[in-house]
C-alpha cells in the first residue's frame, strides 16, 4: 500500500528565510581599475573628469562618480577640448583614441585588461590572414569595440547555435574565432562547438575569451540555485554579465528576478520561500548587497550563509599617467 501523500507545511511567518549568498559575487578586477582610474583621475586633473559611456553598467556606481565631478557621454564630440577624458570598462574602437589625440585631449583608457587581450588577439588573427567569427550580443559596447579594432568587413557577429547555420564563406577562407568576455558559459560552449563541427579548421584562442569574473559568478550560482526558491541578482539591466546570471538561475529551475536597488524587491516574491539566493553582477557594489540584506531582514528575519565556490585575487595595474 502507497504511503499517504504529505504536502509541504506552509512557511510560518515567523520562520526565518535562508539566505545564500554567492561568493564570489559582485566587483571585479577590471571593474575595481575602471572606478579608480576615474576617482584618481579627478583627484589629479580636477572636476570635471569627461567619461565616454559609462565607466561600468551600474547607476549606482556611476551616480557617484557623478557627484564626484565625473561628466559622462556617449560620443567624444561631446568633450570640451583641454579636458582629460576616459574610455569605459567596455573598451572603444580604434577610431576613438586616435580621434582624441587628434584633438590633442589627455585621456585615459579604463578598457578591462582581460577585453584588451582580446583586442589583441583580433589583430594577430587578422594579421595571419583569417576571419573572425565573433560570439557576442550585438550593440553591446564591448562588441563594438572589439569590432573596431579591425577593418571593417574582417568579422561576423554569430549570438546563437542558430547563426551558425547561416555562415557562407567563400571555399578556402580561413577561420578563427573569439568571444566577449561577459557571455553564458554554456550557451557559449554551445556555439562553439557548433563552430567546430560545421569548420573543423577553425582556429580557437589560445585561452577561453569569458573572463574569469563571468565564468565564477555564473558557477557559484549554480552551487546555490539547487537549494533555492527564488534568487536575487544585483545588477543593470544593461550589464550583460547580470543579464547571464539571471538565466543561470533560471534555467535550474528557480524563479530569478534582476534588480538594482532594494527597493525593487515585490515582497510577493518571498511569499512562501524557505531559500532565497542572492549574488551580484561585476558591475555591483558590496554596498548594495548589504542593501539587499538590510531591507530582506525588515520583511522577515534571515538566517544568512555564505557558499563561496573559488577565491579571486586577480588584480590589474592603473595606467601609467595615474601612478605616484
Amino acid at each position: 500500500m502507497n504511503a499517504p501523500f504529505q504536502s509541504t507545511p506552509p512557511i510560518s511567518p515567523d520562520q526565518p528565510i535562508r539566505l545564500l549568498i554567492a561568493a564570489p559575487r559582485g566587483f571585479c578586477a577590471g571593474v575595481d581599475r575602471a572606478i579608480e582610474i576615474v576617482e584618481r583621475a579627478i583627484e589629479i586633473y580636477g572636476a570635471p573628469v569627461y567619461v565616454r559611456h559609462e565607466i561600468v553598467h551600474n547607476k549606482f556606481v556611476v551616480d557617484n562618480l557623478k557627484a564626484k565631478g565625473a561628466i559622462f557621454v556617449e560620443e567624444l564630440d561631446e568633450v570640451p577640448d583641454g579636458v582629460p577624458v576616459i574610455f569605459s570598462a567596455h573598451g572603444v574602437p580604434k577610431s576613438v583614441p586616435a580621434a582624441a589625440t587628434a584633438r590633442g585631449l589627455d585621456w585615459l583608457d579604463a578598457t578591462c585588461p582581460l577585453v584588451s587581450k582580446v583586442h589583441r588577439q583580433a589583430e594577430r588573427q587578422i594579421e595571419a590572414g583569417r576571419h573572425i567569427i565573433f560570439i557576442g550580443h550585438a550593440g553591446h559596447p564591448e562588441v563594438i569595440g572589439t569590432f573596431g579594432q579591425v577593418p571593417e568587413g574582417n568579422m561576423t557577429l554569430v549570438e546563437t547555435v542558430d547563426d551558425v547555420a547561416q555562415l557562407d564563406f567563400a571555399p578556402g577562407t580561413q577561420l578563427s574565432y573569439l568571444s566577449q568576455t561577459t557571455l553564458s558559459v554554456d550557451d557559449t560552449h554551445a556555439i562553439i562547438k557548433a563552430l567546430e563541427a560545421r569548420f573543423p579548421e577553425v582556429a580557437a584562442p589560445k585561452a577561453e575569451d569569458i573572463c574569469y569574473a563571468t565564468s565564477n559568478r555564473q558557477a557559484a550560482v549554480k552551487q546555490i540555485a539547487s537549494e533555492c526558491d527564488v534568487v536575487l541578482v544585483i545588477g543593470s539591466p544593461k550589464s550583460s554579465n547580470s543579464l547571464r546570471l539571471v538565466e543561470v538561475a533560471q534555467r535550474a529551475g528557480v524563479a530569478a528576478h534582476m534588480i538594482q536597488r532594494a527597493n525593487e524587491i515585490d515582497p510577493e516574491w518571498l511569499e512562501g520561500a524557505r531559500t532565497v539566493g542572492l549574488t551580484a553582477g561585476a558591475s555591483a557594489p558590496e554596498e548594495l548587497v548589504n542593501e539587499v540584506v538590510a531591507h530582506i531582514r525588515t520583511i522577515r528575519e534571515v538566517a544568512m550563509e555564505e557558499i563561496v565556490t573559488t577565491e579571486e585575487r586577480m588584480t590589474f595595474k592603473l595606467p601609467r599617467q595615474l601612478v605616484r
